[in-house]
């Protein structure tokens, strides 16, 4: 029952409606008798400022962010977290007493969910396709996990150069071994794919376009002790996935990622783990029994 008392959450996009995350904390929020709930609020861009000021002057207890926010938000913010400073981007605020703390849980939630399903991460080989915003927070996040090597995929555009420095910056606080190679390079795609422990898919080709991320003749010579990830979750089975788990690969959607960044936020907030089970349980038959909807990032 919403009271005096209630401690307001909420979801911060454009645009907003579609987000699940009311669903996620809601019944987390529920599952320990929690007096607190959870609203997506569709925010204009022009507005974040006001937003921010009233999420202090409020007391509105903490938000997720998505787009288009991530990283015009970081200047409204009283401080971030290690992981939120390296990306210079978040996704998940704190209030505590007036004071805004950014987080970015995105990237870890790929790799928490791959932990809890049992992958030993400590000295993989991984190769990330795409360093959009998801792959910008999985590359971060990859450093707190004792990986080995990162060797990322990106298209040669007006941003490839930007990534590049971005990662040279990286490799000065890290002893992984991190390298930005051209989308268009087939020779190094097929090379660094037959050698990584685990790949992940951080772009939208399988949920917004049709196709797949890698060529066909390189899918076909991956091997069934390698690991390949995908963000998307809606299909929950993409052809990458498909083609991956007919070569025997161990595959995972992107579920796992929505389900376990929303559980490092709750915890952030709460100090209380998500019941991720009862909520894995539940966002499965809700995406299941929903129509294929666009791609939001």
């Amino acid at each position: 029952m919403i009271d005096g008392e209630t401690a307001l959450f909420g979801f911060i996009a454009h645009p907003a409606r579609h987000s699940r995350l009311p669903r996620m904390h809601n019944l987390s929020f529920d599952h320990w008798g929690l007096n607190a709930r959870y609203l997506a609020f569709d925010v204009a861009p022009d507005q974040l400022a006001g937003t921010i000021a009233g999420i202090r002057s409020m007391g509105i207890a903490g938000v997720n962010l998505s787009m288009p926010f991530k990283q015009t938000v970081v200047p409204l913010l009283d401080e971030l977290t290690p992981r939120a400073q390296r990306i210079q981007a978040v996704n998940t605020i704190k209030n505590v007493h007036g004071k805004l703390i950014g987080d970015s849980t995105d990237g870890a939630g790929v790799f928490q969910d791959l932990q809890h399903q049992g992958l030993h991460l400590t000295g993989k080989r991984v190769m990330v396709l795409g360093a959009g915003g998801a792959g910008k927070a999985i590359i971060a996040a990859a450093l707190d996990y004792g990986v080995a090597s990162v060797t990322v995929f990106k298209r040669n555009n007006e941003r490839f150069s930007a990534v590049k420095r971005w990662l040279e910056q990286l490799s000065q606080t890290t002893s992984v071994e991190l390298k930005l190679v051209a989308y268009e390079d087939h020779q190094q795609m097929q090379q660094v794919a037959q050698s990584s422990d685990l790949i992940i898919n951080a772009t939208n080709i399988g949920m917004t376009t049709t196709g797949i991320p890698l060529p066909l003749e390189t899918i076909r010579q991956l091997k069934p002790q390698q690991t390949v990830y995908d963000v998307i979750y809606q299909p929950l089975e993409t052809t990458f996935l498909r083609l991956a788990r007919q070569q025997g690969c161990h595959t995972h959607n992107g579920l796992g990622m929505l389900i376990w960044q929303g559980a490092l936020a709750f915890e952030f907030w709460t100090g209380k783990p998500m019941p991720v089970a009862a909520v894995r349980q539940d966002m499965l038959a809700s995406i299941q029994a929903s129509q294929p909807i666009a791609a939001r990032a």
